[in-house]
């Protein structure tokens, strides 16, 4: 995949100001809480947030056939909308290889359900100079979860 001209200049203009990029990424289907105080724990490793968001086609693959729930647009606008986001690149890779290739972060932040074992992304950042940094995971916080709560067959008749 490549990615437009304009993310590559801004991350050199964001690098020229001195500015450490830290690059976190996800489907974030249905943002909540725990994707909240993710994403904010990661602007806390740096000056510049960019957010790596996996495509409606990518998510499919991932996740199943009834994922995701809200559209590539939608969930974008959500995270732009995060005053701790910097940027949003949607990406349609089931990894995000291409885009920490192009993002080249100084920290690649991931959720705390992952481990260097569980994440093929870890060497790649390492040969970029890069760090990653596994943030803290909240228990039962979980886009999965919640969708497994809203189905009518998990709900109690009263």
């Amino acid at each position: 995949m490549t990615f437009a001209t304009d993310l590559i200049g801004w991350l050199d203009r964001e690098r020229s100001r001195g500015h450490r990029i830290v690059l976190a990424s996800g489907c974030f289907d249905i943002l909540h809480i725990g994707h909240v105080s993710y994403l904010q724990e990661a602007r806390d490793l740096g000056d510049t947030l960019v957010v790596g968001l996996n495509s409606d086609n990518s998510v499919r693959t991932l996740k199943g056939d009834t994922r995701p729930v809200n559209p590539a647009g939608a969930r974008a606008a959500m995270l732009a909308s995060l005053s701790c986001v910097d940027r949003v690149v949607v990406f349609n890779d089931l990894t995000p290889h291409n885009l920490i290739a192009t993002v080249r972060p100084d920290v690649y932040a991931k959720g705390g359900d992952y481990n260097r074992d569980s994440l093929p992304e870890w060497p790649l950042v390492e040969s970029l100079g890069g760090r990653v940094e596994i943030l803290r995971h909240l228990p039962g916080y979980s886009t999965t979860d919640l969708i497994a709560r809203l189905r009518p067959e998990s709900a109690t008749v009263s």
